[in-house]
């Protein structure tokens, strides 16, 4: 009985250990200052990503800007897996002046695929712009507030949302002219 307590406790130490070393700064700094997040460890370039809470984003979307994640390189969504959640990815970097390698941080918003609204941050980066709204016409993720969320790349009567996984393509073809 005693030895197996001891292993549970080791094992115990060994997971608090790999959870600290999966925790980076901006994910140390966030919980210094309350923040909720989760920390989703590191890419395969070492760049530290995080989950935020729907609810959350906006929030810490300015905070982070006001930390100095003052670039947004890009936008993207995808879905992860049929009838489940729907991601928005946010890749940000902190552009300083003299500084070679910037820091980067990759934000990963979950979405219920029920109700997939994310308030927008395009007040915060304005080049999202057109990335939140191609999100929202391949996988139908509602961004509040954007100031112009609507159809980018289908057409207005376009039904459905293309590249969700369980989308079903429709049974017709435009036939275009060649010429």
């Amino acid at each position: 009985m005693r030895n197996t307590y001891l292993i549970k406790m080791t094992n115990k130490k060994e997971k608090c250990g790999r959870d600290k070393k999966m925790q980076g700064r901006l994910s140390v700094w966030l919980v210094k200052h309350g923040l909720v997040h989760r920390s989703l460890g590191f890419d395969y370039q070492g760049i530290e990503t995080l989950q935020i809470k729907p609810e959350d984003w906006h929030s810490i979307a300015v905070i982070l800007y006001v930390y100095g994640y003052n670039y947004l390189r890009s936008q993207c969504a995808y879905d992860v897996a049929p009838g489940g959640l729907l991601a928005s990815v946010y890749h940000l970097t902190r552009i300083e002046y003299g500084v070679d390698q910037p820091k980067e941080v990759c934000i990963k918003v979950f979405a219920p695929r029920s109700n997939p609204r994310i308030p927008s941050v395009f007040w915060v980066w304005k080049s999202l712009d057109f990335q939140e709204r191609e999100s929202y016409d391949m996988l139908g993720i509602s961004y509040e507030n954007h100031p112009r969320l609507k159809h980018i790349l289908m057409p207005e009567s376009w039904i459905g949302w293309p590249l969700c996984k369980d989308y079903i393509a429709p049974n017709f073809y435009e036939i275009q002219d060649a010429h």
